[in-house]
Protein backbone atom coordinates (compact mmCIF):
# COMPACT_ATOMS: atom_id res chain seq x y z
CA UNK A 1 0.00 0.00 0.00
CA UNK A 2 1.27 3.82 -1.11
CA UNK A 3 0.18 6.50 0.77
CA UNK A 4 -0.41 9.80 -1.10
CA UNK A 5 -0.15 13.39 1.05
CA UNK A 6 -1.24 16.04 0.07
CA UNK A 7 1.00 18.83 1.26
CA UNK A 8 0.39 22.79 1.10
CA UNK A 9 3.00 25.55 0.74
CA UNK A 10 2.36 26.24 4.74
CA UNK A 11 4.46 23.06 4.70
CA UNK A 12 4.55 21.29 7.96
CA UNK A 13 2.40 23.27 9.89
CA UNK A 14 -0.72 22.67 7.50
CA UNK A 15 -0.87 18.97 7.90
CA UNK A 16 -2.80 17.40 9.95
CA UNK A 17 -2.06 14.24 12.57
CA UNK A 18 -3.06 11.54 10.00
CA UNK A 19 -1.06 12.61 7.00
CA UNK A 20 2.10 13.57 9.59
CA UNK A 21 2.06 10.09 10.62
CA UNK A 22 1.98 8.25 7.11
CA UNK A 23 5.02 10.94 6.83
CA UNK A 24 6.84 9.83 9.95
CA UNK A 25 6.47 6.33 9.57
CA UNK A 26 7.44 5.83 6.04
CA UNK A 27 10.57 4.32 5.12
CA UNK A 28 10.61 5.87 1.63
CA UNK A 29 9.59 9.86 1.12
CA UNK A 30 9.15 10.49 -3.04
CA UNK A 31 8.28 14.13 -4.27
CA UNK A 32 9.28 16.71 -5.86
CA UNK A 33 12.72 18.67 -4.25
CA UNK A 34 10.47 21.47 -3.42
CA UNK A 35 7.41 19.26 -1.41
CA UNK A 36 10.90 17.37 -0.11
CA UNK A 37 12.31 20.32 1.25
CA UNK A 38 8.39 20.99 2.98
CA UNK A 39 9.12 18.21 5.43
CA UNK A 40 11.35 19.14 7.92
CA UNK A 41 14.78 17.16 8.03
CA UNK A 42 14.92 16.89 12.03
CA UNK A 43 12.51 16.25 14.64
CA UNK A 44 9.28 18.44 13.44
CA UNK A 45 8.27 18.93 16.99
CA UNK A 46 7.03 17.09 20.15
CA UNK A 47 3.79 16.06 18.82
CA UNK A 48 5.45 13.79 16.30
CA UNK A 49 8.24 10.95 15.58
CA UNK A 50 11.64 12.28 13.21
CA UNK A 51 11.15 11.66 9.81
CA UNK A 52 13.83 9.86 9.13
CA UNK A 53 12.37 7.97 6.03
CA UNK A 54 14.92 8.16 2.28
CA UNK A 55 14.52 10.97 0.37
CA UNK A 56 14.00 10.29 -3.32
CA UNK A 57 13.33 13.33 -5.71
CA UNK A 58 11.42 12.28 -8.59
CA UNK A 59 13.28 11.97 -12.07
CA UNK A 60 12.44 14.00 -14.89
CA UNK A 61 10.47 12.98 -17.28
CA UNK A 62 8.21 11.21 -14.31
CA UNK A 63 6.11 9.39 -16.09
CA UNK A 64 8.47 6.50 -17.83
CA UNK A 65 10.93 6.37 -14.51
CA UNK A 66 7.99 5.84 -12.05
CA UNK A 67 6.94 2.20 -12.32
CA UNK A 68 10.03 1.50 -11.94
CA UNK A 69 10.92 3.59 -9.52
CA UNK A 70 8.00 2.24 -7.58
CA UNK A 71 8.94 -1.44 -8.02
CA UNK A 72 12.55 -0.31 -6.58
CA UNK A 73 10.93 0.08 -3.35
CA UNK A 74 7.96 -2.30 -3.34
CA UNK A 75 8.94 -4.08 -0.24
CA UNK A 76 9.47 -0.74 1.62
CA UNK A 77 6.58 1.65 3.73
CA UNK A 78 6.51 4.37 0.80
CA UNK A 79 5.07 7.79 1.31
CA UNK A 80 4.31 9.94 -1.60
CA UNK A 81 4.20 14.02 -1.52
CA UNK A 82 1.78 15.67 -3.48
CA UNK A 83 0.88 19.37 -3.85
CA UNK A 84 -2.99 19.95 -2.61
CA UNK A 85 -5.42 17.52 -3.45
CA UNK A 86 -3.49 14.55 -5.32
CA UNK A 87 -6.49 13.53 -6.97
CA UNK A 88 -7.12 16.83 -8.60
CA UNK A 89 -4.59 16.57 -11.67
CA UNK A 90 -2.14 15.38 -8.99
CA UNK A 91 -0.02 12.17 -8.63
CA UNK A 92 -2.74 10.25 -7.24
CA UNK A 93 -4.61 9.88 -10.22
CA UNK A 94 -1.36 8.51 -12.18
CA UNK A 95 -0.54 5.94 -9.11
CA UNK A 96 -4.67 4.72 -8.84
CA UNK A 97 -4.02 4.18 -12.84
CA UNK A 98 -0.47 2.03 -12.09
CA UNK A 99 -1.25 0.39 -9.20
CA UNK A 100 -5.07 0.22 -8.56
CA UNK A 101 -7.50 1.90 -6.59
CA UNK A 102 -6.88 -0.72 -3.27
CA UNK A 103 -2.88 -0.35 -3.58
CA UNK A 104 -3.34 3.64 -2.88
CA UNK A 105 -4.09 5.33 0.03
CA UNK A 106 -5.08 9.25 -0.30
CA UNK A 107 -4.69 11.70 2.60
CA UNK A 108 -5.65 14.95 0.51
CA UNK A 109 -4.88 18.98 1.40
CA UNK A 110 -7.27 21.63 0.41
CA UNK A 111 -6.52 22.00 -3.09
CA UNK A 112 -5.20 25.17 -4.94
CA UNK A 113 -8.41 25.57 -6.84
CA UNK A 114 -10.45 25.50 -3.47
CA UNK A 115 -7.81 28.00 -1.78
CA UNK A 116 -8.01 30.72 -4.83
CA UNK A 117 -12.29 30.08 -4.55
CA UNK A 118 -11.84 31.47 -0.91
CA UNK A 119 -9.41 34.48 -1.55
CA UNK A 120 -11.80 34.99 -3.82
CA UNK A 121 -14.87 34.29 -3.04
CA UNK A 122 -15.72 32.69 -5.91
CA UNK A 123 -18.23 29.87 -6.62
CA UNK A 124 -16.09 26.50 -6.85
CA UNK A 125 -18.89 24.78 -8.66
CA UNK A 126 -19.22 27.40 -11.07
CA UNK A 127 -15.48 28.10 -12.14
CA UNK A 128 -14.11 26.34 -15.04
CA UNK A 129 -10.34 24.80 -13.77
CA UNK A 130 -7.81 24.51 -17.00
CA UNK A 131 -4.55 22.61 -16.25
CA UNK A 132 -1.78 24.10 -18.64
CA UNK A 133 0.91 21.73 -16.61
CA UNK A 134 3.17 20.87 -19.89
CA UNK A 135 0.28 21.56 -21.95
CA UNK A 136 -0.24 24.46 -24.87
CA UNK A 137 -2.17 27.57 -23.63
CA UNK A 138 -4.87 27.36 -26.72
CA UNK A 139 -6.59 25.14 -24.00
CA UNK A 140 -8.29 27.82 -22.47
CA UNK A 141 -10.30 28.63 -25.95
CA UNK A 142 -13.24 26.69 -25.39
CA UNK A 143 -13.37 28.30 -21.69
CA UNK A 144 -13.38 32.02 -22.46
CA UNK A 145 -16.85 33.45 -22.86
CA UNK A 146 -18.40 37.03 -21.46
CA UNK A 147 -18.62 36.73 -17.56
CA UNK A 148 -17.19 33.33 -17.25
CA UNK A 149 -14.77 32.72 -15.01
CA UNK A 150 -11.76 30.47 -15.15
CA UNK A 151 -8.51 29.29 -13.06
CA UNK A 152 -5.68 28.14 -14.66
CA UNK A 153 -3.01 25.97 -13.15
CA UNK A 154 0.47 26.22 -14.46
CA UNK A 155 0.31 29.03 -16.83
CA UNK A 156 2.53 31.14 -17.96
CA UNK A 157 1.28 34.67 -17.03
CA UNK A 158 1.87 36.87 -19.97
CA UNK A 159 1.20 34.37 -22.17
CA UNK A 160 -2.13 32.82 -20.78
CA UNK A 161 -2.63 37.40 -20.70
CA UNK A 162 -1.72 37.63 -24.18
CA UNK A 163 -4.54 35.07 -24.77
CA UNK A 164 -7.28 36.20 -23.28
CA UNK A 165 -7.22 39.56 -24.11
CA UNK A 166 -9.57 42.21 -22.30
CA UNK A 167 -9.87 39.67 -19.46
CA UNK A 168 -9.05 41.00 -16.19
CA UNK A 169 -6.34 37.75 -14.79
CA UNK A 170 -5.38 37.96 -11.22
CA UNK A 171 -2.33 36.24 -10.21
CA UNK A 172 -2.53 34.29 -6.53
CA UNK A 173 0.36 32.27 -5.53
CA UNK A 174 1.94 30.35 -3.01
CA UNK A 175 -1.50 29.50 -1.97
CA UNK A 176 -1.81 29.21 1.87
CA UNK A 177 1.65 29.93 2.62
CA UNK A 178 3.46 32.37 4.76
CA UNK A 179 4.74 33.97 1.37
CA UNK A 180 1.11 34.40 -0.50
CA UNK A 181 0.26 37.14 -2.47
CA UNK A 182 -2.81 37.75 -4.52
CA UNK A 183 -1.89 40.87 -7.43
CA UNK A 184 -2.11 41.79 -10.66
CA UNK A 185 1.59 42.08 -11.86
CA UNK A 186 1.62 39.61 -14.60
CA UNK A 187 5.77 40.36 -14.91
CA UNK A 188 6.67 39.40 -10.85
CA UNK A 189 4.62 36.32 -10.28
CA UNK A 190 6.25 33.20 -8.31
CA UNK A 191 6.14 29.91 -10.39
CA UNK A 192 4.01 28.18 -7.53
CA UNK A 193 0.60 29.96 -8.80
CA UNK A 194 -2.88 30.20 -10.01
CA UNK A 195 -4.44 32.73 -12.75
CA UNK A 196 -8.15 33.48 -12.15
CA UNK A 197 -9.75 35.13 -14.79
CA UNK A 198 -12.49 37.25 -15.44
CA UNK A 199 -13.55 36.53 -19.32
CA UNK A 200 -15.01 39.85 -21.09
CA UNK A 201 -16.19 39.54 -24.37
CA UNK A 202 -15.58 36.95 -27.29
CA UNK A 203 -15.84 33.34 -27.58
CA UNK A 204 -17.46 30.88 -30.09
CA UNK A 205 -20.79 29.39 -29.13
CA UNK A 206 -20.46 25.80 -27.96
CA UNK A 207 -22.37 24.27 -30.64
CA UNK A 208 -21.42 22.98 -33.91
CA UNK A 209 -21.36 25.30 -36.54
CA UNK A 210 -18.94 27.64 -36.33
CA UNK A 211 -19.28 30.48 -38.69
CA UNK A 212 -17.12 29.75 -41.75
CA UNK A 213 -14.63 32.62 -41.62
CA UNK A 214 -13.93 31.01 -38.13
CA UNK A 215 -11.27 28.55 -40.07
CA UNK A 216 -8.76 29.55 -42.18
CA UNK A 217 -9.52 27.47 -45.62
CA UNK A 218 -8.91 27.30 -49.45
CA UNK A 219 -12.20 26.31 -49.92
CA UNK A 220 -11.75 22.83 -48.94
CA UNK A 221 -14.37 23.46 -46.09
CA UNK A 222 -17.76 21.67 -45.02
CA UNK A 223 -19.94 24.85 -44.86
CA UNK A 224 -21.53 25.70 -41.50
CA UNK A 225 -25.37 24.56 -41.83
CA UNK A 226 -24.00 21.22 -43.26
CA UNK A 227 -21.39 20.83 -40.71
CA UNK A 228 -24.08 21.23 -37.84
CA UNK A 229 -25.98 18.10 -39.94
CA UNK A 230 -22.94 16.19 -39.66
CA UNK A 231 -22.17 16.56 -36.04
CA UNK A 232 -25.58 15.65 -35.21
CA UNK A 233 -25.47 12.65 -37.45
CA UNK A 234 -22.06 11.33 -36.01
CA UNK A 235 -23.36 12.47 -32.19
CA UNK A 236 -20.28 13.02 -30.40
CA UNK A 237 -20.11 11.35 -26.46
CA UNK A 238 -17.08 11.98 -24.00
CA UNK A 239 -14.01 10.12 -24.69
CA UNK A 240 -14.71 8.93 -27.90
CA UNK A 241 -12.79 8.90 -31.16
CA UNK A 242 -13.40 10.17 -34.62
CA UNK A 243 -11.43 9.69 -37.66
CA UNK A 244 -12.20 12.66 -40.21
CA UNK A 245 -10.74 11.26 -43.77
CA UNK A 246 -10.54 13.61 -46.31
CA UNK A 247 -10.69 16.33 -43.99
CA UNK A 248 -10.06 19.72 -45.82
CA UNK A 249 -9.73 22.17 -43.52
CA UNK A 250 -10.30 19.99 -40.30
CA UNK A 251 -14.00 21.76 -39.51
CA UNK A 252 -15.64 18.50 -38.63
CA UNK A 253 -12.27 17.04 -36.72
CA UNK A 254 -12.36 20.53 -34.91
CA UNK A 255 -15.87 20.71 -34.07
CA UNK A 256 -16.18 17.59 -32.78
CA UNK A 257 -13.45 17.87 -30.52
CA UNK A 258 -14.79 21.12 -28.96
CA UNK A 259 -18.12 19.02 -27.84
CA UNK A 260 -16.34 17.81 -24.67
CA UNK A 261 -12.88 18.08 -23.52
CA UNK A 262 -12.46 13.87 -23.87
CA UNK A 263 -13.49 13.63 -27.46
CA UNK A 264 -10.46 12.56 -29.38
CA UNK A 265 -10.07 13.22 -33.08
CA UNK A 266 -7.77 12.00 -36.18
CA UNK A 267 -7.76 14.46 -39.41
CA UNK A 268 -6.53 12.48 -42.18
CA UNK A 269 -5.16 14.56 -45.14
CA UNK A 270 -3.29 14.22 -47.98
CA UNK A 271 -2.14 17.58 -48.84
CA UNK A 272 0.18 18.78 -46.39
CA UNK A 273 -0.76 22.52 -47.37
CA UNK A 274 -3.82 21.82 -45.87
CA UNK A 275 -2.84 19.21 -43.13
CA UNK A 276 -0.86 22.14 -42.27
CA UNK A 277 -4.21 24.56 -42.13
CA UNK A 278 -5.81 21.80 -40.06
CA UNK A 279 -3.30 22.01 -37.19
CA UNK A 280 -3.44 26.28 -37.14
CA UNK A 281 -7.26 25.73 -36.94
CA UNK A 282 -7.63 23.24 -34.10
CA UNK A 283 -5.24 25.11 -31.91
CA UNK A 284 -7.17 28.76 -32.45
CA UNK A 285 -9.93 27.07 -31.94
CA UNK A 286 -8.68 25.38 -28.46
CA UNK A 287 -8.45 21.71 -29.43
CA UNK A 288 -4.71 21.58 -29.74
CA UNK A 289 -4.64 18.05 -29.26
CA UNK A 290 -6.17 17.04 -32.81
CA UNK A 291 -4.03 14.84 -34.44
CA UNK A 292 -3.26 15.65 -37.93
CA UNK A 293 -2.35 11.97 -40.36
CA UNK A 294 -0.69 13.68 -44.08
CA UNK A 295 -1.74 10.60 -46.23
CA UNK A 296 -3.57 9.05 -48.98
CA UNK A 297 -6.51 7.21 -47.82
CA UNK A 298 -7.28 3.98 -47.53
CA UNK A 299 -3.60 3.25 -46.73
CA UNK A 300 -3.14 6.10 -44.16
CA UNK A 301 -6.12 4.49 -42.05
CA UNK A 302 -3.80 2.67 -39.62
CA UNK A 303 -5.18 3.63 -37.05
CA UNK A 304 -6.66 3.33 -33.41
CA UNK A 305 -10.64 2.25 -34.09
CA UNK A 306 -12.98 5.11 -33.99
CA UNK A 307 -16.55 5.30 -32.79
CA UNK A 308 -17.73 7.46 -35.67
CA UNK A 309 -15.59 8.54 -38.58
CA UNK A 310 -17.06 11.31 -41.62
CA UNK A 311 -15.73 11.05 -44.99
CA UNK A 312 -15.67 14.57 -46.36
CA UNK A 313 -13.05 14.05 -49.24
CA UNK A 314 -11.67 10.96 -51.33
CA UNK A 315 -14.97 9.26 -51.28
CA UNK A 316 -14.35 8.13 -54.67
CA UNK A 317 -10.73 6.11 -53.94
CA UNK A 318 -11.37 2.09 -53.53
CA UNK A 319 -11.78 1.28 -50.01
CA UNK A 320 -11.79 3.76 -48.35
CA UNK A 321 -15.86 3.41 -47.26
CA UNK A 322 -14.89 -0.77 -46.53
CA UNK A 323 -11.66 0.32 -44.70
CA UNK A 324 -13.65 3.03 -42.37
CA UNK A 325 -16.95 0.56 -41.59
CA UNK A 326 -14.20 -2.03 -41.20
CA UNK A 327 -12.21 -0.33 -38.29
CA UNK A 328 -15.55 1.09 -36.56
CA UNK A 329 -16.40 -0.03 -33.84
CA UNK A 330 -19.76 -1.95 -33.05
CA UNK A 331 -22.38 0.96 -32.33
CA UNK A 332 -20.32 3.86 -34.33
CA UNK A 333 -21.55 5.99 -36.78
CA UNK A 334 -20.52 6.70 -40.40
CA UNK A 335 -21.37 9.66 -41.93
CA UNK A 336 -19.85 10.39 -45.63
CA UNK A 337 -20.74 13.44 -47.93
CA UNK A 338 -20.91 13.76 -51.53
CA UNK A 339 -21.03 17.26 -53.74
CA UNK A 340 -20.19 15.60 -57.07
CA UNK A 341 -22.03 12.76 -59.18
CA UNK A 342 -19.33 10.47 -59.17
CA UNK A 343 -19.44 10.12 -55.58
CA UNK A 344 -23.49 10.27 -55.44
CA UNK A 345 -23.38 6.68 -57.26
CA UNK A 346 -20.98 5.78 -54.19
CA UNK A 347 -23.24 6.73 -51.71
CA UNK A 348 -26.59 5.53 -53.31
CA UNK A 349 -24.43 1.77 -53.72
CA UNK A 350 -23.62 2.20 -49.98
CA UNK A 351 -26.99 2.36 -49.33
CA UNK A 352 -28.05 0.26 -51.25
CA UNK A 353 -26.07 -2.87 -49.87
CA UNK A 354 -25.54 -1.66 -46.03
CA UNK A 355 -28.89 0.65 -45.49
CA UNK A 356 -28.73 3.46 -43.40
CA UNK A 357 -30.37 6.93 -44.31
CA UNK A 358 -29.23 9.02 -47.32
CA UNK A 359 -30.35 13.17 -46.85
CA UNK A 360 -29.81 16.04 -49.33
CA UNK A 361 -29.39 18.99 -48.36
CA UNK A 362 -29.90 22.63 -50.82
CA UNK A 363 -28.90 25.62 -48.71
CA UNK A 364 -29.37 29.18 -50.14
CA UNK A 365 -27.97 32.12 -48.71
CA UNK A 366 -28.72 35.93 -48.99
CA UNK A 367 -26.70 38.10 -51.56
CA UNK A 368 -27.71 41.58 -52.93
CA UNK A 369 -29.43 41.64 -56.46
CA UNK A 370 -28.96 45.39 -57.52
CA UNK A 371 -31.03 46.96 -54.51
CA UNK A 372 -32.58 44.13 -53.18
CA UNK A 373 -31.84 40.68 -51.34
CA UNK A 374 -32.05 37.27 -53.56
CA UNK A 375 -31.25 33.66 -52.19
CA UNK A 376 -27.48 32.46 -53.94
CA UNK A 377 -27.52 28.31 -53.74
CA UNK A 378 -25.00 26.40 -52.64
CA UNK A 379 -23.84 23.07 -54.03
CA UNK A 380 -26.19 20.70 -53.10
CA UNK A 381 -25.20 17.91 -50.41
CA UNK A 382 -25.81 14.05 -50.30
CA UNK A 383 -25.39 12.82 -46.66
CA UNK A 384 -24.87 9.02 -46.07
CA UNK A 385 -25.36 7.89 -42.62
CA UNK A 386 -25.41 4.61 -40.96
CA UNK A 387 -24.72 2.92 -37.56
CA UNK A 388 -22.53 -0.02 -37.78
CA UNK A 389 -24.41 -3.03 -35.65
CA UNK A 390 -23.66 -4.23 -32.31
CA UNK A 391 -23.05 -8.34 -32.60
Amino acid sequence: MITVVGIGADGWEGLPPASRRAITSAEVLLGSSRQLDLVPAGPPGADAAPVTAERVAWPAPLLPALPGLLEDHRDRRVCVLASGDPMFHGIGTTLVRLLGADAVRVLPHPSSVSLACARLGWALDSVAVVSLVGRPVDLLVPHLHPGRRVLVLGGDPVEVSALVGDARVTVLEQLGGPAERVHHDLTAADPLNVLAIECAGGGFALVPGLPDDAYEHDGQLTKREVRAVVLALLAPRPGELLWDVGAGSGSIAVEWSRTHPACRAVAVERDPVRAARITRNAAALGVPGVRVVVGESPAALDLPPPNAVFVGGGLTAPGVVERCLAALRPGGRLVANAVTLESEVVLARCHATLGGALTRLAVGRDTPVGGFTGWRPQMPVTVWSMTKEVR
